[in-house]
This record gives C-alpha cells, structure tokens and sequence, in this order.
C-alpha cells in the first residue's frame, strides 16, 4: 500500500450529534464488519457508552475501500470522545488524523462542542469536511443549519452534504468525498521512527497496548523502543492494526494508524500524547503538544461498609490501569472512616468513574462534595497545593488563597440571555462578552471559578433555559479570593466531610442553609443534639435536633410538686451524662446535602 492511498480522519461533532453511527454506517458500507456481527455504536465498547449516547475513550478501525477510480484506499477513521473533560485526548487523535469530518445535526445546529473541536481541529491544521446530520427528523432545519456552518467556516451552504447516518442517506457521497478532499500522510520514511500515541489501554496478557499514529520511519517487531516523556524501554510483545478487532502485522509503516503492545505494566509509563522512537539511533526531538493529564476535580470516595475497603481500593487500581487520568490516595474521616481522595478531570470523568465502581465492581460507595484543588499562600512564604477542605490550615497561617477560575462559553437563543446572565453573576461569574452567531443564537463568554460550576452549575443552566443551552469551559487561571473554610460541628464534634471552602460574602448563607438541611437530616437522640456552622472560631448558624423524651412524670397522679422536681432533676442528670459519652451517627444523605444547597 503506497502513502498516497492512505486516508487519516476523524469525526468530531457535539455530544448526541450523530458521530457513531455515522463510524457504523462506513463500516458496513466498506465490509469491514460482516452483517451477522453489526451492532448499533459498534466502536463504544463499553455498556455505559451505549446508554449514555458518548464516546468515553477513543478507538480506531482501519477500513478498505475502492473508490470511483479503482484504487483500493487504506482509510484509518479514529472515533473521539464526546465530552469536554477528554478535550486533551480529542487533540492528540486530531493530530494523528491529515482530516475532519465535522457532524453537525440538522435540528440542533452549531453547539459548545461543535464550535471548540473546529477551533481544535485548525490548530492542527486539519481538512475540515462539515455534514449536516439527521435530514430525516421531523424538526430537521438543514438549510438554516448550512447557514450557520457557511457564517462558521466559509463553505457554500449549497454544497454542503446533508446525510442521514441512521438510514444511510448520503453516506457513500461522503466516502468519496473523504477520499477526494482529505489529503494523503505527509511523512518522511527515511527519518527515524516517531509515533504518536493517541489512546491506550491495559490487557493483561501483553500490558499496554499503545494506539499509535506513525508519523516518520517504520516499526517492527524485533525493534528495540523507548517513549521519550517516561524514558519506558521495551521491546514490541505484537505490532498489528484494527480491523475492527485486533490483528497482528509485521510492520507498521509512515502514515499507517495501528497498535504496539508494549508489555508495559501501567498506562502512567505511556502516557497519551507521547512519542515512541527507537531506543538506539532514535529521534532527537518528540512530536510536539505532550502534556500531562492533570485532575481539576477531586472528591473523597468512601465504601459504605467499611469490609469492602480492600475491594474498593482493588477497583480503583484496575480503574487506573487503563485511565492514566485517574489518581487516588488513601485518605480518613472522622465519619466516613477509611477511604480514597480521588482526582478526576471533570465532573462528567467523575460521574463515570462512580458508575463504574458501582457497576463493574458491585460496589456501594458514598461519594462526597466534589471539590478543586486551591493554592495556599501561607504567611512564612511557603505554598501548598490543597485538595480538601479538611486539609486547608488555620485561618491565621494563611496570606492568601487562590482558586481556579475557567473561561466558559454558554450557546443560547437569545431570549434567554437574562436568564443566562443572572444564573452567572450570582455564580461569582464575571461578564466578558457576547457574540452572535445568527439573528437568533448568542454565545455568551464569562469568567467564572470552578468551584461554581462543579455542582449544580450545569442542571441549573439547562433549567433555566428550557434546555436549549450548551457548555465549554477551559481552565483559565489561578486567581486570589477571600475564601474561607465553614466547618460544621455536630454535638460538638468537626465533621470534617461537611467542610467546604466558599467566598466570604457566601459562607452565613450556605451554613445556615447546610445547618438546615441537617436539623432534618441527622435521627433524634435521648439528649438535645446542636448542629453548629462555624468559620475559624466563630459559630455563625446554629439549630438544635431536638431530643426524644421518656415522661417520667407518668407515675404521678396529684402529689407533692418536689417529688416531680426531683424526677425531672434525675432524668436531667442521666441525660447530661449521656451526651457527654453519646455519640451521634451522620446518615449519608448529610453528605449529599452539600450539592443541593443553591436550590
């Protein structure tokens, strides 16, 4: 197969835009599935893919075809991940792919995501094919939609493919038109080998198997390799290439997208976006854009019976294997006993990560308030990096925190652009500006930190809007704000899950609130239980979970009144007593009421 028959492209799209079927529609049109093994999203592997309608971790499928011209082309279609929490991955498969096939549904139009994968997509300097998808739904606007897509990237609305993935209309247009329009690998094969790592996972017969794009030079088996950001040497244990399911091959030349098997024992030493070379003679340089995944979110995830902590902490270790994203720590709470700090890149990576564990692991874990990660600029010049609000250290030691904040871009109809506003600025959100896509659709640009939006910041956006909104955010900068830690107590003992760090401005309300929700929440006792919501050593609400009472004075028809005043006098004693060695039990649902305290 020459480099001038190779085809390397993409799909990218919004989540629900129609990407995998349209990845199924080219497998069965090009025969690399068999109809008795076609299934519906074919690529997404996992169950929980499936259900959800997103592409959580990348794939790739190599497909043959012959085209109008009767050459059979070698096509290498990479499938992305739909969220924005994996927009590193999604870079790094763009910059193995020479184009990109841009998804757009005929009744949503141009979304969050649409709009951030072809700013993605350009920074690799990628051929951009835009499809209008989902012709044949009823409320299908396909020729407004080409309107917005020719304001977006210039192409004649006329000639822009209108495609039904699910029943196939236009599909096979767009084959010839990805073998026309997206150009063949540029690469030199002389060169030394350098191969993109675009994806990975863990088997555990041959260790990680790395998805490679080879850029310059050629692989095969008896190659002796190294990883340039790890230093990870090892020799190939199998070299081969999708067809969907994996077969072995000898080699794998410059331009061919395929697998390594590396015999490497964890994903951390080959990282996504890594460059493989040989380990003598090899490149000099890596292939530039490699970064270290890091977790924005973090969240302490407990076992609910305390017997299950080596099977979570198992879990968790699997989990990690093959998501070099992921990261955990033991960690231990007064009321929640042993567990795991966990750090996730976002809150959809970390609603993932839960489901998981619950549903691969049949585990019944609690999870608490997510929180992100503060830098603490103490008074003795030292800075200390903080994921929990337990740790954060008294308020005297402290000069100054600061917070992440993130640049969002919220795609709404503009009557609704009000609404939007309000919901932002009462998040700490700070205006930036306004662009209009069309006479009816604006995209509004804030700053906002992240500990606003981690929570309830989407749900309320989708309330608030009637669902017509659409989110992406990127990480900004750390910025300095008068945070400070509320603390709740309970019978007079720190709580340390129920801490939570929040602006200052903020903290009387969300304590009263949390205080509130709590009075409900935790079981009456024999003695008064107080609940108290305190910043430093200040108590700033308090309520009382009123105590059960035995009436000792049922026994006494009429009498003296100092023998009722002696009864009651005892009983007052024995529950004194009691709540000095009592001790109350937070139920679970205490904790959740950490992420419904804005409703």
């Amino acid at each position: 197969m020459t480099i001038e028959h190779i085809r390397n492209f993409c799909i990218i799209a919004h989540v629900d835009h129609g990407k995998s079927t349209l990845a199924d529609r080219l497998l069965e049109l090009t025969q690399t599935v068999s109809e008795r093994d076609m299934q519906e999203q074919l690529l997404d592997s996992m169950a929980l893919e499936r259900e959800r309608g997103v592409t959580i971790k990348a794939s790739a499928v190599r497909m043959l075809y012959t085209g109008d011209d009767g050459i059979q082309y070698t096509i290498n279609l990479i499938d992305t991940p739909g969220h924005v929490d994996f927009t590193y991955e999604v870079s790094r498969a763009l910059q193995a792919c020479e184009g990109a096939v841009l998804v757009v549904d005929a009744s949503q139009g141009i979304e969050a995501q649409t709009l951030s994968n072809v700013y993605l997509a350009l920074e690799q300097d990628l051929e951009i094919l835009p499809v209008i998808n989902k012709i044949d739904l009823p409320a299908a606007q396909p020729d407004e939609v080409a309107r917005e897509v020719e304001e977006l990237l210039g192409s004649s609305s006329d000639e822009l493919p209108r495609i039904s993935a699910k029943n196939g209309i236009g599909v096979l247009d767009l084959l010839e038109t990805i073998i026309a329009e997206v150009p063949p690998p540029t690469t030199n094969a002389q060169e030394s080998l350098r191969a993109l790592v675009f994806d990975s996972h863990y088997d555990s017969y041959k260790g990680v198997i790395a998805y490679v794009r080879v850029v310059d030079g050629g692989v095969n088996r008896r190659d002796l390799l190294k990883l340039f950001a790890t230093g990870a040497r090892f020799e190939p244990v199998e070299i081969g290439v999708f067809d969907p399911v994996m077969r072995t091959v000898d080699s794998l030349k410059a331009g061919e997208v395929g697998y390594i098997a590396t015999g490497l024992k964890t994903v951390r030493e080959c990282r996504v976006g890594d460059t493989i070379t040989l380990a003598r003679s090899g490149a000099e340089r890596p292939l530039p854009g490699y970064e270290q995944a890091k977790p924005m979110v973090f969240a302490g995830i407990y076992p609910t019976n305390n017997e299950d902590y080596g099977d979570l902490r198992d879990a968790l270790e699997k989990l990690q294997l093959n998501d070099a994203s992921l990261t955990y720590q033991p960690e231990t709470s007064q009321a929640l006993n042993f567990g795991f700090r966990v750090g996730f890149l976002g809150l959809f990576h970390m609603e993932i990560i839960q489901e998981r564990l619950e549903r691969e692991y049949d585990l019944d874990i609690l999870a608490t308030a997510p929180s992100v990660e503060y830098r603490v600029l103490k008074r003795d010049g030292e800075t200390q990096l903080i994921d929990s609000p337990a740790l954060l250290p008294d308020e005297g030691a402290i000069e100054e925190i600061h917070e992440p904040w993130m640049k969002i871009q919220i795609y709404v109809p503009q009557k609704y652009i009000g609404a939007v506003m309000e919901l932002a600025i009462k998040k700490r959100g700070v205006y930036d500006t306004t662009e209009y896509l069309d006479a009816t659709r604006v995209i509004l640009h804030f700053d906002i930190p992240l500990s606003e939006i981690i929570i309830d910041f989407y749900d309320k956006l989708k309330s608030v809007t009637q669902g017509y909104a659409s989110l992406d955010y990127q990480f900004h900068e750390y910025r300095a704000g008068d945070l400070v830690k509320v603390e709740v107590l309970v019978n007079e003992d720190r709580v340390d899950a129920l801490a939570m760090i929040c602006h200052r401005d903020d903290a009387y309300h969300r304590g009263q609130r949390l205080v509130s929700r709590l009075k409900t929440l935790i079981p009456r006792q024999m003695f008064v239980v107080p609940v108290q919501a305190a910043v430093g050593k200040r108590v700033i609400s308090r309520a009382n979970v009123k105590a059960m009472r035995k009436d000792v004075l049922a026994k006494c028809y009429g009498g003296d009144v100092t023998r009722k005043k002696k009864l009651l006098e005892k009983q007052k004693k024995g529950k004194k007593r009691m709540k000095m060695i009592g001790s109350v039990e937070v139920p679970q649902e205490a904790f959740m009421a950490l992420l419904s305290l804005d409703e």
